[in-house]
């Protein structure tokens, strides 16, 4: 299963809703088609679409907290979203270690990103998130 690809495809979609204002099953709709993903990796695709937008709010207020001298508004989309997505795996999701949430999240980050400090803020924002979390059950 290329959970990778699952994951571009879950950001993508979570980029067009917070961008062009789709709703979520418009984004979906929108991202999977063409795409080659199994079922099992369709599945996982909209789970955490659908979880990440479910939890917006916390995930924003979280996003938030761990920033420096920002606003998650002023924050480029493609940032917001990586974060987002990676801060509902590291909250959510028991069966990814938060070390693979943040890696898959920096590589998207190389690959859409602005620049490389993007980055490495997005890697700072992250592990701050996560030393928090260690060791609480998820």
């Amino acid at each position: 299963m290329s959970r990778r690809l699952a994951r571009e495809t879950a950001f993508k979609a979570l980029f067009q809703i917070d961008v062009g204002k789709s709703t979520s099953e418009q984004a979906l709709r929108y991202v999977l088609h063409g795409v080659n993903l199994s079922e099992s990796e369709v599945s996982f695709t909209r789970e955490m679409v659908e979880g990440t937008v479910m939890h917006l709010s916390e995930l924003d207020r979280l996003i938030q907290k761990y920033l420096v001298h920002w606003e998650l508004h002023r924050l480029c989309a493609v940032d917001r979203n990586l974060l987002r997505l990676a801060l509902f795996e590291i909250l959510y999701r028991p069966d990814i270690p938060d070390a693979v949430a943040i890696n898959e999240s920096l590589e998207l980050a190389k690959k859409y990103g602005s620049s490389e400090e993007a980055v490495a803020f997005i890697n700072g924002v992250l592990d701050r998130a996560a030393a928090e979390f260690t060791g609480r059950e998820k």
